[in-house]
């Protein structure tokens, strides 16, 4: 067994690729319109999986956009934390963090540990961020950061 991707459900394709390919810096590798099931797909891969991803098609996040009815009426999705979560390891969790601020997302957990932080995409689903090896040492503002909101 082999894991290939996550499937996340997304309200609004370009907010959405704003907010992974933009703000988290995954990247598209393909996309499909499904014109009979009228659903968009949208691939994505972290950068370091890129190459794996187009050779082997995994491991991806898979955005799934269902189209609207014959009457304009879309399909509401709720929550995003029954989900679960995304996890990707990062080089520098207080850079990434901060280059998340910095875009105007909100760190819902902060990495006060210096190895573990949540944010949230526009469609509720948790996304955990890891530091990559051993945590750094903790410091400001991130050791003293309070949770914002529900990760």
């Amino acid at each position: 067994m082999r894991y290939l991707h996550t499937m996340v459900r997304v309200r609004d394709i370009d907010e959405s690729l704003d907010f992974y390919c933009n703000k988290l810096g995954l990247i598209e590798t393909r996309r499909t319109e499904n014109e009979r099931g009228r659903f968009t797909l949208i691939f994505l891969a972290a950068p370091k999986n890129l190459e794996q991803a187009k050779e082997t098609r995994c491991p991806e996040v898979e955005l799934t956009y269902n189209w609207p009815d014959e009457n304009g009426n879309a399909e509401e999705y709720a929550g995003g934390r029954n989900f679960g979560h995304l996890a990707y390891k990062v080089d520098n969790i207080y850079d990434t963090c901060q280059q998340l601020m910095n875009a105007g997302i909100t760190i819902n957990r902060p990495p006060r540990d210096g190895y573990m932080a949540f944010i949230r995409s526009p469609d509720g689903i948790s996304i955990e961020l890891l530091q990559e090896g051993d945590p750094l040492p903790p410091q400001d503002p991130w050791a003293s950061m309070e949770n914002t909101g529900s990760w």
